[in-house]
C-alpha cells in the first residue's frame, strides 16, 4: 500500500486501521500499545509550540460518540507526542510524531465483522479492497477505508493550524446542507459567530434544528443520509500555489477528495459557472488604499485565480455521500460462493458523516497551506522581483 502521505514539504504519513490491534490485546501489553494511529508530520518549522492539549482540542470535533448523531464508538481519541517537540513545548524541526490509540476494539464487533468478511458491503470499499489485496484485505471495520483513519489527520492538521496561527491564517468549515435542506450563504462573521453552536455545526439555528430532526428520522429508519460542507480559509496571502500540475486549487482538492464519502469539490461559484456568461463571472479587481493592495469588489473565483491565491478569502464545498453502512437488508455477494446473498450490515457507523467532517476537512486545507507556503517562501527567496509587487 502506497500513497499514505500528503504534501511535499510538510509532509503527513499516517498509520492505522479501524481495528488496528484487535489481534494484539495481551495481558502483559498496556491498552494504548495494542494498536491504534500513528501520524508522522515532516517539515514542521522550529520553534512551533505543540501540546498534547492543543491537538487534542481539534481531535475533539472529530471524536466519536458524543451526540445521537454519532455512531456509537467511543474511542478516547487520547493523542501522546513522543517526537520532535522537546524544551518549553517547542518544535525542534524533527518530524512530529503522534499516536492515538484504538480504545474501543470489543471483541463482539471484531466477531460481527469477521462473520461478514466474506459479504460485499454494497457503497463500500470491500470489493476494491478484495480486486487489490485479495484474502490480505483488512475485513475489519474497512480498514484503511474507515474514517477512523481520519483522526490521524485531524492531529496532522492541528499542527498545521499552530503554523497558520501565527501568520493570522484561520480555516473553518460548517455544514450548509444536510439531506437536501439547505442553509446559508454566510460571511465569515456570520460563521464565525456560530461556529459549533449544535450538534451539525450549521451557522444558521432555525436551519440546524431541521437538519438535526431529519436526521434523527432517517436513524429511526435504518438509514443514512449526505450533506455538503463549506470551507473558508481567511487571511491567505496571495500568491500560494504553482501554474500547472500544483496548483492550490488542485492541492486541496486532492487533500479533500481523498477524504472517504467525499465525492465532489467545488471552489467559489464551482458548478455555477457553467450557466454563467464572462460578464457574469469574473471578479472586477480595484486597489484598496485601506490596505494598499488590490482587491476584487466580488469572489465568485473563491479566492484562486489560475489556481493561485489571490488574497480573498478561499470558499470551497464539498459533498458527502451518505455512509453505506446502513441497518436495512440490502443485496449482496458472497465472494466465496459468489452466490447472491440479503444481509443487514450491523456495524456502528455513522448515520451521516456531516457532524464529524468538517474537522477533517479543516486539517486537509490546512496541510496543503502550509506546504504551499513554505513552497512559495522558498522560491521567493530566491527569486529576483521587483520589490513593488510585493505591495499589491
Amino acid at each position: 500500500m502506497v500513497g499514505n502521505s500528503f504534501g511535499r514539504v510538510f509532509r503527513v504519513t499516517t498509520s492505522g486501521e479501524s481495528y488496528s490491534g484487535a489481534f494484539r490485546k495481551s495481558e502483559n501489553v498496556p491498552p494504548e500499545l495494542w494498536g491504534g494511529l500513528v501520524v508522522i508530520v515532516d517539515g514542521v518549522p522550529a520553534g512551533i509550540k505543540i501540546t498534547s492539549e492543543i491537538i487534542q482540542e481539534e481531535l475533539e470535533k472529530r471524536r466519536p460518540g458524543q451526540s445521537k448523531l454519532q455512531t456509537p464508538r467511543t474511542e478516547a481519541d487520547k493523542v501522546y507526542i513522543f517526537s520532535g517537540v522537546m524544551q518549553d513545548d517547542t518544535t525542534t524541526g524533527a518530524p512530529v510524531a503522534m499516536l492515538i490509540p484504538s480504545s474501543d476494539i470489543g471483541d463482539r464487533h471484531i466477531e460481527q465483522h469477521r462473520g461478514n468478511r466474506d459479504l460485499l458491503r454494497p457503497g463500500q470499499a470491500a470489493y476494491t479492497y478484495f480486486k487489490k489485496y485479495g484474502e490480505h484485505a483488512d475485513y475489519l471495520g474497512a480498514g484503511r477505508a474507515s474514517a477512523r483513519e481520519t483522526a490521524a489527520r485531524v492531529a496532522g492538521g492541528a499542527v498545521a493550524k499552530q503554523v497558520l496561527d501565527r501568520m493570522g491564517i484561520d480555516v473553518m468549515a460548517y455544514t450548509v446542507e444536510s439531506h437536501g435542506i439547505k442553509a446559508g450563504p454566510f460571511t465569515y462573521e456570520q460563521a464565525k459567530q456560530n461556529y459549533r453552536t449544535n450538534e451539525i455545526n450549521c451557522p444558521d439555528p432555525e436551519a440546524a434544528k431541521l437538519m438535526i430532526e431529519d436526521l434523527l428520522q432517517v436513524i429511526r429508519e435504518g438509514d443514512s443520509c449526505g450533506g455538503v460542507i463549506e470551507i473558508i480559509a481567511k487571511g491567505v496571502p496571495a500568491g500560494l500555489g504553482e501554474p500547472v500540475f500544483d496548483k492550490l486549487s488542485a492541492t486541496i482538492a486532492h487533500g479533500l477528495m481523498s477524504v472517504g464519502g467525499v465525492k465532489g469539490v467545488e471552489i467559489g461559484e464551482g458548478f455555477g459557472v457553467a450557466s454563467k456568461k464572462g460578464s457574469e463571472m469574473n471578479d472586477t479587481p480595484y486597489y484598496d488604499k485601506e490596505t494598499g493592495r488590490i482587491r476584487f469588489k466580488t469572489n465568485r473565483a473563491g479566492g484562486m485565480l489560475g489556481g493561485i491565491s489571490n488574497g480573498e478569502e478561499i470558499r470551497i464545498r464539498v459533498a458527502v455521500k451518505p455512509t453505506p453502512t446502513i441497518l436495512q437488508d440490502q443485496l449482496t455477494v458472497n465472494v466465496r460462493t459468489l452466490e447472491p446473498v440479503t444481509h443487514k450490515f450491523a456495524s456502528r457507523s455513522d448515520p451521516s458523516l456531516v457532524p464529524r467532517v468538517y474537522s477533517i476537512c479543516e486539517a486537509m486545507v490546512r496541510i496543503a497551506l502550509v506546504d504551499s507556503i513554505i513552497m512559495s517562501s522558498g522560491m521567493r527567496s530566491i527569486t529576483e522581483m521587483d520589490s513593488r509587487w510585493d505591495g499589491l
